[in-house]
């Protein structure tokens, strides 16, 4: 698996086709999250507005995971929590073809964004997820991660379970 960063926008028609199929596979997230208003009908358009969003962050980094030359994953990382407490970097999404799940490349793709915030010098990180989607809390306490918190998300409100992982060097 290799991991580039998002490139500067506007995106080209291919990669946002990517993109968006890569969304689209994920309708059962999306209609946990309700981020798109129909979850089985999501648009290009839908897609680059909600990664220009993301890109609006300070400290943000999208990036997108390939295999064999095809579009798999995305992860948006955070540098620093909005909170000035929190010294943590977050991972904000990480969403993996829906037809390739179970197959072991979100795990991967956790590795890899783990092994970025090591490089840079990072002690852990931190995630929230949504209280309603135990599949999710179920993968990521898999990999290690705590719950730490429960608390609203800072978008819209919505319950979540906050999760943190200390970032070892072995």
């Amino acid at each position: 698996m290799i991991l580039d960063l998002l490139p500067p926008a506007p995106l080209g028609d291919p990669l946002l086709t990517e993109l968006t199929a890569l969304y689209a596979s994920n309708h059962a997230f999306h209609t946990l999250t309700g981020d798109f208003p129909d979850p089985k009908d999501i648009r290009p358009e839908q897609v680059a507005a909600a990664l220009s969003a993301e890109r609006e962050q300070p400290g943000t980094e999208i990036l997108l995971a390939r295999s064999f030359g095809r579009l798999i994953g995305i992860a948006v990382t955070l540098a620093h929590d909005p909170d000035p407490a929190d010294p943590d970097p977050w991972i904000g999404l990480l969403m993996v073809d829906a037809q390739l799940h179970g197959q072991g490349h979100g795990r991967r793709l956790a590795a890899l964004v783990e092994d970025r915030f090591r490089a840079a010098g990072r002690n852990a990180v931190r995630l929230a997820v949504l209280a309603n989607n135990p599949k999710a809390l179920a993968f990521w306490t898999a990999l290690g991660y705590e719950i730490v918190d429960h608390r609203e998300d800072l978008r819209h409100g919505r319950p979540c379970a906050v999760l943190r992982k200390e970032l070892t060097t072995s």
